[in-house]
């Protein structure tokens, strides 16, 4: 796929986009780190097109205790992929995980 060719204007509005973006999960990854929100709050955030994205596995090692080993362990047990974003959970997954991180 080719990239498009942007426009200054049009590169400087998508990487702004961008930007917010990061901040916007970073925040909700604070909170959570904070007990501000909870697993279950975050992922009922699924629908919001910025969350959405984030990756479980690093929604999991955001937790208090969890890092790189335990988040890869807990999404081998639970048979979700690598790259499974918190969009993409089927409401099986979404109910393992909200067990086994609960």
């Amino acid at each position: 796929m080719a990239i498009p060719q942007l426009s200054p204007e049009a590169r400087a509005e998508a990487l702004e986009k961008a930007k917010a973006a990061r901040i916007k999960r970073a925040e909700v990854r604070d909170e959570l780190k904070a007990g501000k929100l909870t697993i279950e709050q975050v992922l009922d955030m699924k629908d919001d097109p910025v969350v959405g994205r984030m990756k479980v596995s690093t929604l999991i090692e955001t937790l208090p205790g969890y890092g790189k080993a335990k988040a890869e362990k807990v999404m081998k047990e639970l048979q979700i992929a690598e790259s499974r974003r918190l969009r993409g959970l089927g409401e099986r997954q979404r109910a393992a995980l909200l067990e086994r991180l609960s």
